[in-house]
């Protein structure tokens, strides 16, 4: 008993270009400190051992990655609602504008 989706998705043609340049800078950022993890690790693996505090070096770091990866992935979430808000709003005063050209339009014959 399968209604189907409850609505239906379609890419916004709109925001898309931008949501998909901010992901990249995202993603190449990211990928530079994880390089620089993976770098340190293979170049000098005993100051990946060094304790901070009751852990090492590399367990901060590691958890560090991956709390990085949770906020940049809430930074990207709210700035892609907001260019969607922003994107909506320029929307509604474009028809908003052309409604009232209608009228003035219709008004003047």
């Amino acid at each position: 008993m399968s209604h189907g989706p409850a609505t239906e998705w379609k890419e916004d043609e709109k925001t898309a270009k931008s949501k998909s340049k901010l992901g990249i800078w995202m993603f190449a950022g990211y990928s530079v400190v994880y390089a620089a993890f993976i770098i340190l690790n293979v170049v000098n693996p005993g100051l990946m051992g060094l304790d901070v505090g009751m852990l090492n070096i590399a367990i901060v770091y590691g958890f560090g990655l991956i709390i990085l990866a949770l906020i940049m992935a809430l930074i990207y979430n709210a700035l892609c609602g907001w260019t969607e808000e922003k994107a909506l709003k320029l929307e509604k005063i474009a028809k908003k504008s052309e409604k009232l050209k209608n009228k003035a339009e219709k008004a003047g014959k």
